[in-house]
């Protein structure tokens, strides 16, 4: 068990999740290089993948971490239907050039559903539900993602103070819960699209996500790695 501190200068029991790291390895990548290691949930017997920038943040400023949901996909086939391999490759450009770390959270697919119930719920979507109203018609939790794990192998990395990249304030709301302070969200929108568009102003709208949706790109036009910048943002 470890303590964390109460509002009233209290403190209480938190559980430890159980995890497990693996070795830390060398991983050159079209971002550039970085290292990895390998975490087991030993609760669940999931497998995360820790990839850090071997630079140091500048002095005084906290790391930058990304908790990445596995989205099949949109990190692998560049689907246009959600904005996750953009937002992969956004955070990576910037863990390489400012330091820190993105943790790419296996068994997250479609927010905790599983790429099964996803695709079932994107039949829903083209019936005309938006994504919230299609997890709901399956009988699903809206969002069944959970970050005790990724809380862990964030402490057990030593990085208990951080900038979260991200949109979305759950996170960082659960994060804390969890004995992680987030010191600073730093956005991670990347330009919309017309295929995407329903789907963000709905996570906008009904998820408390901070996007601003102020850019559009045309259907078929895909934006290389590496081209997002902060004032996109």
């Amino acid at each position: 068990m470890t303590t964390a501190t109460t509002h009233d200068g209290g403190s209480t029991a938190r559980a430890v999740h159980p995890v497990s790291g693996g070795p830390i390895v060398q991983l050159p990548t079209a971002f550039g290089e970085f290292v990895a290691q390998a975490w087991t949930d030993l609760a669940t017997g999931a497998e995360h993948l820790a990839v850090s920038s071997p630079k140091v943040p500048l002095a005084g400023k906290a790391p930058l971490v990304r908790l990445h949901s596995e989205c099949l996909t949109g990190d692998v086939f560049g689907s246009y239907r959600c904005d996750c391999g953009e937002q992969l490759a956004y955070a990576l450009e910037l863990i390489r050039e400012e330091g820190g770390t993105l943790l790419y959270l296996r068994g997250q697919e479609g927010r905790g559903i599983g790429l099964a119930n996803k695709i079932k719920a994107y039949a829903l979507q083209e019936a005309g539900f938006d994504t919230v109203e299609a997890n709901e018609q399956l009988g699903l939790p809206v969002d069944a993602r959970c970050y005790k794990a990724a809380a862990q192998i964030l402490a057990e990395m030593g990085l208990h103070e951080i900038r979260l990249l991200s949109n979305n304030p759950d996170k960082q709301n659960r994060l804390a819960a969890a004995g992680v302070k987030v010191v600073e969200m730093v956005p991670t929108e990347v330009p919309s699209r017309e295929e995407n568009l329903r789907y963000l102003q709905t996570k906008k709208d009904r998820m408390d996500h901070r996007l601003t949706l102020g850019d559009t790109e045309p259907a078929g036009t895909h934006a290389a790695a590496g081209t997002f910048d902060l004032e996109q943002d």
